[in-house]
């Protein structure tokens, strides 16, 4: 496949190594002198200029290409490549800065086909290895979706239940389940779940400490806490039911 990159800079380069190094063909625009020759440097054909002029995406080769990503730091030029790639039927990826994540999405979703804010993922690649652990995000899908993968553990209020058992907040989805230390693969109903298990769940960011608190075991207070919101009030139900059984149980309610 051939792909126009506009800005050579470190989001830029990094995407294009990337991309090279599966055997796609790239192009690069750039019109800083010391990135565009780092980016020659390292063996990228390299248009001289702004990548938000269409003769300039011309020169680049948007006319034949396959998808164009502008990931400059200048919100105005990465649409405006946006809409010329648009214009000649090229896939388009704009990138923008984590200040804009809301309102731009929202306002531009429709006329590209994915935004990015690399600042985000960053920010979750931080927040997995400083967590550590069950938990790892995976992506943001939207504003307020995103894909985690969980690992069951043995303070899990489903463990040992089966996956047609298992019931998510309407928000959440089971993408894949993999046994302990077995790829990941799509789920079917029989499967149990166990400790050592994980998942991988789609889910709203306002069900996330609910999706915790069933998968993983963690309290009301701190899936919220690590969630970055309020808890939900089908996994305390579920919670506070499986408290009620063990006090009326044999063993006098001692845990």
């Amino acid at each position: 496949m051939r792909f126009v990159i506009i800005g050579a800079g470190r989001v830029g380069l990094r995407t294009a190594r990337v991309l090279r190094d599966e055997d796609h063909e790239v192009t690069m625009v750039e019109r800083d002198e010391p990135t565009r020759r780092r980016a020659r440097d390292q063996g990228f054909t390299v248009v001289d200029g702004d990548g938000s002029r269409e003769d300039i995406l011309e020169e680049a080769g948007v006319t034949t290409a396959d998808a164009v990503g502008a990931l400059t730091g200048d919100l105005n030029v990465n649409f405006t490549a946006c809409m010329i790639a648009n214009h000649y039927g090229c896939r388009t990826v704009m990138r923008i800065d984590e200040a804009y994540r809301e309102g731009i999405y929202r306002k531009y979703a429709d006329q590209v086909d994915e935004i990015i804010y690399p600042e985000r993922l960053g920010a979750i690649g931080a927040k997995n290895a400083l967590l550590g652990g069950t938990i790892r995000a995976i992506a943001d899908i939207a504003p307020h979706l995103q894909v985690v993968e969980l690992t069951l553990t043995d303070a899990a209020p489903v463990n040992g239940y089966t996956i047609s058992e298992l019931q998510l907040p309407a928000d959440a989805t089971v993408l894949a389940f993999g046994k302990r230390d077995q790829p990941l693969g799509i789920p079917t109903e029989d499967l149990s779940l166990e400790d050592g298990d994980r998942l991988v769940v789609l889910a709203d960011f306002d069900v996330l400490s609910e999706v915790r608190q069933l998968l993983v075991g963690e309290t009301a207070t701190k899936a919220a806490a690590n969630a970055g919101t309020g808890s939900s009030s089908a996994a305390t139900e579920l919670l506070e039911g499986e408290a009620d059984s063990e006090t009326d149980s044999d063993t006098g309610g001692v845990n």
